[in-house]
């Protein structure tokens, strides 16, 4: 496994891979979300988990300190994506709070916004799903990056979605959004990189969550019969999707990831775990981003002028 991140109940929480550190969570409170919460801490992070209700985590919060907290904090700040201005105070309302300092954020929370096709979407809903899911996490990013740089640096890592690298009929909003955050993450990625801080995507693949389950009743006549079949493959495969993405998120998170930034992964297709000894390759080289095809790059001379 290259020395990568394996986790047990039997490491201690000061020793951990994640020890010392402190981790900004959105969406903590299901799915995704809260198997990120319980590996964090298990690896060693304090953590500052960011939810629209705080009762949503109350459960949470009392498993995770039941086993005895070993130095670290939990604590819970609201955070309402719809609104922008919610997203843009979360950062200084966590300072506020006496939090000293956060080495990773973690932009996990997203909204499915409106289905269906474009031209049937209501305004204000499609509008409504990419604040949610563009600019209420670019805000975040941009208010938290002078924190970083000023305790020295820090790890940045926003949750790709389904349609950020190509069309995705009936999720306009969602997939237009998520392109956005990629596109905006591979920028961030470049302004900072004289700061210490690392900004990369997670493509976490179809997951069994409530998410899913959403699309899954809505029926093929709104999703389309591709994203019938891909919610019913994931709810059979259980969580191993989700396993997968806690697996690349905490590696990034954590010191086996310094020198790679600027990247898409994702987590059931990419040999990530194979990153450390090819920082220098993967630095040079533009895989794992979004860019134009042009004709020349498929055998296709006589698209270029």
């Amino acid at each position: 496994m290259g020395g990568i991140l394996q986790s047990s109940p039997t490491v201690p929480k000061e020793t951990g891979p994640l020890a010392g550190k402190t981790c900004l969570l959105t969406g903590a409170s299901r799915g995704l979300g809260r198997s990120l919460a319980e590996r964090l801490w298990r690896d060693g992070a304090s953590l500052v988990l960011a939810v629209r209700k705080r009762e949503s985590v109350a459960d949470l919060v009392t498993d995770l300190q039941r086993g005895g907290a070993g130095g670290r904090s939990i604590e819970v700040v609201a955070l309402d994506l719809a609104d922008a201005e919610s997203a843009r105070s979360l950062v200084p309302r966590t300072m506020a709070r006496g939090v000293p300092r956060v080495d990773v954020l973690i932009n996990n929370a997203a909204v499915l916004g409106p289905m269906g096709n474009a031209s049937e979407n209501a305004p204000d809903e499609w509008a409504a799903a990419v604040t949610a899911n563009l600019v209420s996490p670019a805000a975040i990013c941009a208010a938290i990056v002078p924190w970083m740089a000023k305790n020295g640096g820090g790890k940045i890592i926003n949750l790709s979605g389904g349609g950020a690298t190509g069309p995705r009929p009936g999720f306009s909003a969602y997939a237009a959004a998520k392109a956005g955050l990629v596109r905006f993450s591979e920028t961030l990625a470049e302004e900072v990189k004289g700061l210490g801080i690392a900004v990369n995507c997670v493509a976490p693949g179809a997951m069994a969550t409530d998410m899913l389950a959403t699309i899954a009743r809505a029926g093929s006549g709104v999703t389309g019969e591709r994203e019938q079949a891909a919610a019913k493959k994931a709810f059979e495969g259980g969580n191993g999707t989700v396993e997968a993405a806690v697996e690349l998120i905490v590696f990034l998170a954590s010191s086996a990831s310094d020198g790679v930034t600027g990247k898409l992964i994702s987590a059931v297709w990419d040999n990530w775990r194979d990153f450390p000894g090819r920082v220098e390759e993967l630095r040079r080289s533009d895989v794992f981003t979004i860019r134009r095809v042009a004709g020349r790059d498929r055998g296709l001379p006589w698209c270029d002028k």
